[in-house]
């Protein structure tokens, strides 16, 4: 069966402001598209207020319905929407498409080094400078010399698949430097090794505010009552229906949709959107991706909605404590089987702390295990000579969490 390239993914652009983009998806289907396809989206900064998603277990066809900046670079979106898809060879101007038999290869990764003098939303600058060059943050360690100056060490993946090429390398030197102006006093680019190997797990210590299930959720913003998650094995002689209702927030569909790809889970039909107040009403027709069958056994079914649960009530954890003399803020969330985590977390952090006029001293990524998964744990510590620190942790504790759930 042939399809044209451009067809396989379409835009129709909203017809007035403030109206939606309509993006169409229409090619075979493989295991966890639904969640990359939303992870880009979430990568460009767009929320998705509307979709519907049908496939028979060899061809999907996925309407969305999204909203987000006005500087969005819809055709460079399209083309890494288009590589999400299963992967095709060209024939006469038609595409061919086939699954994918070989998982992708770890992507290499790339430190990025550089000395400057330090300034008020700095670092932010830097990580949407990066954002904007589609590099993706791995791992990073940013500290703060007595002398005013900065040391920032990023390691970095290149979504392009050109950091090894000089001419990509003077590419991203260049806009940094143009970002930074006169803060920067050199830079350096250089090859590391492979994701699998650089960014290995950590070990240090992380407080109950960030791995204590109880603590998190006496804490979280979002009410219990305000998700409900029922499902049904009667409406469907071959599917079983997902219906969950619960307060919009940033990243919702791909929370979603990554849990279900982490379960192994298939969803034949779908539809969900926003109603007025953020509400959002979803119902999804499943089947487990091993056997093509309902889910009937209550242990699995409890298993499923416990975890959409935890992920719609605290996606990402946030916490403020001392660490010795210093304070300290930790970000957690969760890293999908597949090891990609949450993208612009970092952005959003350090937007917030812009916004809140507190100060960064220095910064650590590193992956963590908490219970039986694998978290991205972001640890800040705040600059005591900020005028940040003057507003209490809990101001800033909630004021990150609502930017990482796009309630700023």
């Amino acid at each position: 069966m042939g399809i044209l390239h451009d067809d396989v993914v379409i835009f129709r652009e909203a017809e007035k402001e403030g109206d939606p983009t309509v993006i169409t998806v229409n090619c075979p289907d493989k295991t966890g598209l639904g969640s990359d396809l939303c992870r880009i989206i979430l990568f460009f900064g767009l929320s998705i207020v509307r979709g519907d998603v049908s496939t028979d277990g060899k061809w999907c066809y996925i309407v969305l319905w999204v909203v987000g900046k006005e500087n969005t670079r819809w055709s460079l979106l399209k083309k890494r929407l288009i590589g999400a898809c299963p992967s095709c060879s060209s024939a006469s101007g038609i595409s061919y498409y086939s699954s994918d038999f070989h998982p992708p290869k770890p992507p290499h990764v790339f430190l990025l080094k550089f000395n400057c003098y330090d300034r008020k939303g700095l670092l932010h600058d830097v990580t949407e400078a990066l954002c904007e060059l589609e590099l993706v943050i791995k791992k990073v360690k940013v500290s703060t010399t007595p002398d005013g100056k900065v040391m920032d060490l990023f390691f970095i993946t290149d979504t392009r698949e050109l950091m090894h090429t000089e001419k990509r390398k003077e590419d991203t030197k260049e806009y940094l430097r143009g970002t930074l102006k006169d803060a920067i006093i050199d830079i350096d680019i250089e090859l590391v090794g492979l994701a699998a190997d650089v960014c290995s797990p950590a070990s240090s210590f992380l407080p109950a505010a960030i791995t204590d299930e109880e603590t998190i959720g006496n804490r979280t913003l979002i009410r219990s009552d305000e998700v409900t998650i029922t499902m049904d094995n009667t409406l469907s002689p071959a599917h079983t229906l997902v219906q969950i209702m619960c307060q919009d927030h940033k990243g919702l569909i791909y929370d979603i949709m990554r849990t279900l790809k982490d379960y192994n889970i298939q969803i034949c039909y779908g539809r969900f959107y926003v109603k007025e107040r953020g509400k959002c009403d979803i119902d999804l027709f499943i089947i487990t991706k091993g056997d093509g069958k309902k889910i009937v056994d209550p242990k699995k079914q409890h298993s499923l909605s416990s975890r959409l649960r935890t992920e719609l009530l605290h996606p990402v954890r946030v916490g403020v404590h001392s660490r010795g003399p210093d304070t300290e803020l930790l970000v957690a969330n969760p890293v999908e089987l597949s090891g990609k985590g949450r993208p612009l977390v970092f952005y959003d952090i350090t937007l917030a702390l812009n916004m809140l006029q507190t100060c960064i001293f220095s910064a650590e990524i590193g992956r963590h295990v908490i219970g039986d998964r694998e978290w991205e744990v972001y640890r800040i510590l705040l600059d005591e000579g900020g005028e940040g620190l003057s507003l209490p942790r809990n101001k800033i504790e909630e004021g990150v969490w609502k930017m990482l759930m796009g309630w700023e």
